[in-house]
């Protein structure tokens, strides 16, 4: 008889591993493990096409030339690379700013260069453009360069919106089942991306070999957010040690606290932010709108005195270019500033409605109406430069009195005035006022194509958004009459007739009536793709409650509705934080948006006004005609009467225009700071907000201006009709 022999670590593993090994593949089909190599690279490829173009770019043109990186740099943009889910290298996002700097530095040279040869001589040489090259040559090496970070930070502030919602099914899910593995799979499956895919991607470096345990690959992973938000770390490491507690009243207290940090640091952030934001934005205001537009006033006289040197082009180049570019940089660094775990959460796509959003039907719709206001605007240069009015056999120059307004005298409608160089304006009031329309057709075409596509997404968001408001009450109803021993499928149809006259009496109804008309599970009657309630109500909150409440119901009755009050209790105390949050940041909203659609509209309708009276008053005295005796009689100032030629004026007409499209530019990148500000990354509320508001700001501006425009010419004509 052989002596016992003890069994060794290595003979215990071989012999129960392939029994664990069948019990974990039998189990992993239900948890939803088997799959996160697949669903990585599924959630990868609906999320890269945001940032496809750019790797594109830094694939080819990145590529050409290979550049060496510091190591320091290399690290540093590295890790932006890996926030973002980028699949290149740091030396190519390097390499593509570089190269796009040669290239555009040596193009704009060379156009330079031919433009002198052609011309004749250095003379001739274009300086403004080799300027404004060497400029956007600049601008483009630093906005590439810094490229990843910017597309890091929109990834946070995507992914940081719902650290809140991720915690909170942590928690709950823990409650009844304390698996770290089995929590973070559950919030994985339910959150959206982009958080979802990082969750995925934690489970994914466990199958690939890179990490040994969940634990280990996820604490790497909240490594990426020590630098960004410290309390997504801490509720982490709060939920880990509650595994270590060894009582069951101990855990639920230190999960439970996990969330309030999670919510504190939030909301500590977010009144922070709320205090810094202010002068940025005051700064944006007075460098980006309110001395730019001032700076209009004074533009007609100075254009009159260097006349040779400053063309209508460089107003379009200072407005349309220069200070939008310097807007959207001063708003960029406000957007970096703002923290994460606030805003919306809601996925575009989920909305029954998302089709509507991506017609591109709407845009050739909009133009078509828009179109009559465009050739309104430009039916003074058809007049001026185009042999469209000799073909039709109408006279170039209309005067106001042909028009039945002698009131005006002779003076000519549009204003073009024949000089050694050729035709220059138009210069004539009526050119400015028909200018009017351009602006306006492009604020009609972007307002009415941004509205129909978001219109009937904005409805049923605010349907829902009043539904979440009333279904907290409804959540923690739902969870008595469950706690009471009332089976879920029962009680859906209790909560619905205790609940008449409510939006949410719809929602229980129609999953009471699919549970007992079509005999659907409770699971199937909320999210069956054909027929559950969700398809109605598409929201993250009743999403992410009904979810747990399926999950939890598993578990027992008890668990279920222990779950549903304490989401309930979560939902109040997030409420209460966003509506203090809105409340701290509604003075700098309120300010900005005023700012932006009634005072810099009103300050530019002023402004044309007075450029349209200045001109008038040139044309008005010829002072560059003068001769003889009257040239006598002003004695030394004779040679003062050159800086008042109006052919080297920068006609009002392209004033107006340069001013419209600055005005739109600033509604488009000021309403996408104040959004990113109240709500997060937002592309719903960022394009109804827009149309909203060139709406506005537009229509107050066309309104304004034609209004002073009219004005200061009739009281120009009158006073100097009478004295000449």
């Amino acid at each position: 008889m052989q002596p016992f022999k003890k069994p060794g670590v290595d003979e215990i593993l071989r012999k129960y591993g392939a029994r664990i090994e069948s019990k974990i593949s039998s189990s992993k089909g239900s948890e939803g493990f088997s799959d996160y190599s697949q669903a990585y690279e599924k959630f990868r490829k609906e999320m890269a096409h945001e940032f496809s173009n750019y790797e594109k770019w830094c694939k080819t043109l990145g590529s050409i030339v290979k550049l060496r990186v510091s190591s320091k740099e290399e690290e540093k943009v590295r890790k932006f690379i890996e926030i973002a889910h980028l699949d290149i290298e740091p030396w190519q996002a390097l390499s593509l700013s570089v190269t796009a700097f040669f290239s555009v530095f040596f193009l704009g040279f060379l156009v330079s260069v031919a433009i002198a040869l052609i011309g004749g001589g250095l003379s001739a040489f274009p300086t403004g453009l080799f300027v404004l090259t060497i400029f956007t040559s600049v601008f483009l090496f630093y906005f590439l360069n810094g490229y990843p970070k910017r597309l890091a930070n929109r990834w946070r502030l995507k992914a940081s919106s719902q650290m809140v919602p991720a915690i909170l099914y942590i928690v709950v899910y823990m409650r009844h089942t304390s698996n770290l593995e089995k929590a973070v799979a559950f919030a994985a499956r339910h959150l959206q991306p982009p958080l979802a895919l990082d969750f995925k991607k934690v489970f994914y470096d466990v199958q690939i070999g890179k990490f040994s345990t969940i634990k280990e690959s996820l604490d790497s992973y909240l490594e990426s957010w020590r630098d960004y938000s410290i309390e997504f770390i801490e509720a982490f490491h709060l939920i880990e040690s509650s595994l270590f507690e060894p009582s069951n009243e101990r855990r639920i207290a230190t999960l439970e606290k996990s969330l309030q940090v999670v919510l504190d640091g939030v909301y500590d952030k977010m009144l922070k932010f709320s205090h810094e934001v202010k002068a940025p934005l005051t700064n944006v205001y007075m460098l980006g709108v309110v001395l730019p537009t001032l700076g209009l006033a004074l533009l007609p006289l100075a254009s009159a005195m260097i006349g040779d040197y400053f063309k209508w082009i460089h107003v379009f180049v200072i407005y349309n270019l220069l200070v939008p570019f310097l807007v959207f940089y001063l708003t960029n660094k406000i957007m970096e500033m703002r923290p994460g775990g606030y805003g919306e959460t809601d996925f575009l796509e989920r909305n029954p409605f998302y089709s509507e959003y991506t017609k591109k039907g709407y845009y050739i719709e909009s133009f078509i109406f828009a179109l009559p206001f465009f050739l309104l605007g430009l039916l003074p240069l058809i007049f001026g430069y185009t042999p469209l009015p000799e073909l039709l056999g109408i006279s170039r120059e209309i005067s106001f009195a042909d028009l039945g307004l002698p009131i005006f005298g002779s003076e000519s409608f549009f204003g073009f005035i024949q000089t050694e160089r050729g035709i220059a304006g138009p210069f004539g009031i009526g050119a400015l006022l028909l200018s009017l329309f351009f602006p306006l057709g492009l604020a009609i075409f972007y307002s009415r194509a941004f509205r129909n596509r978001t219109r009937k997404l904005i409805e049923e968001r605010k349907k829902t958004k009043q539904l979440e408001e009333e279904f907290n009450n409804s959540l923690f109803q739902l969870g008595n009459r469950i706690g009471n021993g009332l089976p879920p499928e029962l009680a859906f149809g209790k909560v619905a007739e205790s609940s008449k006259g409510l939006v949410t009496e719809n929602f229980f109804k129609i999953v009471n009536y699919n549970i007992r008309q079509l005999g659907m599970s409770v699971e199937r009657a909320i999210f069956d793709k054909r027929r559950g309630a969700l398809l109605y109500y598409p929201s993250a909150l009743i999403s992410t409650s009904m979810q747990i409440l399926v999950e939890a119901s598993k578990k027992g009755l008890k668990i279920a509705a222990v779950s549903l009050i304490s989401i309930s209790e979560y939902v109040k105390g997030v409420k209460k934080i966003n509506a203090r949050l809105k409340d701290l940041l509604a003075d700098v909203i309120s300010d900005m948006k005023s700012n932006m659609t009634f005072l810099a509209p009103l300050l530019s309708g002023i402004v044309v006004g007075l450029a349209a009276m200045i001109v008038s008053i040139l044309a008005k005295l010829k002072l560059s005609e003068l001769e003889g005796a009257e040239l006598a009689g002003l004695g030394g100032f004779t040679g003062m009467l050159n800086l008042f030629d109006i052919a080297k004026i920068v006609p009002p007409y392209f004033l107006q225009i340069a001013i419209g499209i600055y005005l739109i530019q600033i509604i488009f990148i000021l309403t996408t700071t104040l959004v990113i500000i109240d709500s997060g990354e937002d592309r719903l509320e960022r394009a109804y907000k827009i149309s909203v508001n060139l709406k506005k700001g537009i229509s107050l501006y066309f309104v304004v201006a034609l209004v002073s425009v009219l004005a200061l010419f009739a009281l120009t004509s009158i006073v100097l009709g009478n004295l000449l």
